[in-house]
């Protein structure tokens, strides 16, 4: 591969659930299309294009700043899911299978970040 972040494994995990986000925000009712299912999208896709931008030409320090917004934007999906719940547009199960996915996608994250 010719970049850096292909051989993450955390921007890998990131591209997955931005799969994932993609899939469920397609099930919400059209009222929500332009609101919470766009905010959430971009959240989700931010994580991995953050760890990506961040990682490659970048000092360490550097890298470590857009880890830390790729964290922000995966905390960013898990108020996103609370909001769909509270909405009655995501299930109980489904807000739980990605709450636990993006808990550890944070986890990695972080470890990355204190890596340097």
């Amino acid at each position: 591969m010719a970049f850096k972040f292909e051989n993450l494994r955390v921007w890998e995990l990131a591209i997955d659930l931005s799969a994932e986000v993609s899939k469920l925000v397609k099930t919400f009712p059209a009222e929500e299309r332009f609101v919470l299912s766009t905010q959430m999208q971009r959240a989700a896709d931010s994580v991995a294009l953050n760890i990506a931008e961040g990682s490659t030409g970048q000092s360490n320090a550097e890298f470590k700043k857009f880890l830390g917004y790729a964290n922000r934007s995966a905390i960013e999906v898990v108020s996103c899911l609370h909001l769909g719940r509270k909405r009655n547009v995501i299930t109980e199960d489904g807000f739980t299978r990605l709450y636990a996915s993006f808990e550890g996608l944070i986890i990695k994250i972080q470890a990355l970040k204190n890596s340097f």
